[in-house]
């Protein structure tokens, strides 16, 4: 009798970690408490140094068009994410601004522009086809204001790909978070 509750309490318990763990499979953490951010990017993925750009990049060690960035640009102290205009607005100042700035020969378009809460934080989550002269790219965005300052977390692959990296790219834009 014991040994049965005991393979019973061993089963629920694997059970248990497996559903916690399946989640954010095949995800890493990293983590700026200087800056204050954090989000979850895929395995294999290494950081390439950059300067004068992105506050961290990371890029797919085999697919190396793959990336995720973090930019973090100053605002105003007393603004907030919503100060700045509704996703959308948002949305195609970043395509204008970042993404697809005129003298670029890169073309944006804002496919979905939605906000979101977490841990009492608001985020826009912004998504965009994007045509460069010899590629079309998918990228996925995250952006919040925190501390007077506004953070973009940007992950990016090639149209054709897209469909095979939709659902962990979706993991990542979500996990970020500023505190």
């Amino acid at each position: 009798m014991l040994k049965r509750i005991a393979a019973i309490l061993l089963v629920v318990l694997s059970l248990t970690l497996t559903g916690c763990v399946s989640k954010v499979t095949g995800l890493k953490s990293y983590v700026d408490t200087g800056d204050g951010y954090q989000f979850l990017y895929p395995n294999g993925w290494l950081p390439i140094a950059v300067s004068n750009g992105p506050d961290v990049v990371f890029r797919d060690l085999i697919q190396q068009t793959e990336n995720v960035s973090v930019v973090i640009s100053p605002v105003a102290k007393d603004k907030t994410l919503a100060d700045l205009g509704t996703p959308t607005d948002v949305g195609y100042k970043l395509s204008k601004s970042a993404i697809a700035p005129s003298d670029s020969s890169r073309e944006a378009e804002l496919v979905n522009a939605e906000a979101r809460e977490s841990r009492s934080k608001n985020y826009y989550i912004l998504e965009y086809a994007v045509k460069l002269p010899n590629q079309e790219r998918h990228n996925l965005a995250s952006v919040a204001v925190s501390r007077g300052k506004l953070f973009t977390l940007n992950v990016s692959t090639t149209e054709e790909r897209w469909p095979k990296v939709k659902e962990a790219f979706e993991k990542v834009v979500k996990s970020f978070s500023v505190y």
